[in-house]
């Protein structure tokens, strides 16, 4: 183990203009796939590029400048596969927090995190940028969606099993009034709706979504109408793995902007030890293809290997 560790530390040391060795990175994630424990090891030992900042060990800034400098998609996702799933995910929301629609990253994190992720993420990004998510969204972000998303990322979601019927069934019934009184323009600023979607747990608001369906006849999401943030916060809880193919195979489209683009590597980075293989089976349902097949088309090199590689080809 110690060879491998000193593999890969030669092979992140050609960065600054001597080359990288992409074939000893794209064999490491082979080998540490689902290994969290390795790549925490590797981080604690690889002082010239990551140092302990609380409970985790930050890459360090001067190396991100760096890697920008020498920016390939495939430098990119090696790192974000060695960072600490807790300053990659502050890292991402930081970044759009002054981009067009920034909503998509920061409702994906905050929906499809466990509360334990998302507030250990919260703490990276204090640790980081020294103010927290809360404050930076409420202060950056103005448009009409602010309110839900300073919810969203303020929440800690009850994870346990129990869930009150009667109340999931009376929500659902709430929803259906404020959507036929309010119109799907005021949606998102409803103190109703907002309260709803940012303090239930996760099981209770599959149980009020599955109430509407039965209530109305329909998902609750084609009520919502061109309400893009709402509809992403709803998937995101009801059906991430539809949410995650779907972000997926907008980035294989042709024309696909950068943000879309960059959705690829973050959704398999992120991922890839906790649900792909049901991503996996939604996506060929969804799109008739198999994703290592889109993936096996649209990309190459060791791009391509490291994707294959981490959706567990």
């Amino acid at each position: 183990m110690a060879d491998e560790t000193l593999s890969l530390k030669k092979a992140f040391s050609g960065h600054g203009g001597f080359g990288v060795d992409e074939t000893t990175m794209a064999a490491m994630v082979t080998k540490w796939r689902k290994q969290p424990d390795q790549k925490s090891r590797f981080r604690s030992d690889f002082s010239g590029f990551f140092t302990k900042i609380g409970s985790i060990e930050k890459c360090e800034d001067d190396f991100l400048l760096r890697l920008k400098t020498e920016f390939s998609r495939f430098k990119n996702i090696m790192v974000l596969w060695l960072m600490h799933p807790w300053e990659r995910d502050a890292r991402w929301m930081h970044h759009v927090m002054h981009k067009s629609y920034p909503f998509t990253v920061i409702v994906e994190i905050a929906c499809t995190r466990t509360s334990e992720e998302l507030l250990g993420a919260k703490r990276a990004y204090q640790a980081l940028f020294n103010h927290s998510v809360e404050e930076d969204v409420a202060y950056h972000i103005k448009e009409s969606y602010s309110k839900l998303l300073v919810g969203l990322v303020s929440s800690f979601r009850y994870e346990g099993p129990q869930v009150d019927n009667d109340m999931a069934k009376w929500e659902a019934k709430a929803l259906g009034n404020v959507i036929k009184s309010s119109g799907s323009g005021k949606l998102i600023q409803n103190e109703e709706v907002v309260r709803i979607l940012t303090t239930r747990s996760k099981r209770h608001l599959k149980a009020t979504f599955k109430h509407y369906k039965e209530l109305h006849g329909k998902p609750i999401e084609e009520d919502l109408g061109a309400n893009l943030c709402l509809q992403e916060t709803v998937k995101c809880i009801d059906k991430p793995a539809k949410y995650f193919s779907e972000a997926i195979n907008i980035a294989f489209k042709e024309g696909a902007d950068k943000p879309s683009k960059l959705s690829l590597t973050r959704v398999i980075i992120s991922r890839a030890d906790v649900d792909m293989e049901e991503i996996k089976e939604t996506y060929h349902k969804q799109f008739g293809v198999k994703l290592e097949d889109m993936i096996t088309k649209n990309t190459h090199g060791h791009y391509k290997d490291t994707l294959l590689t981490l959706i567990g080809k």
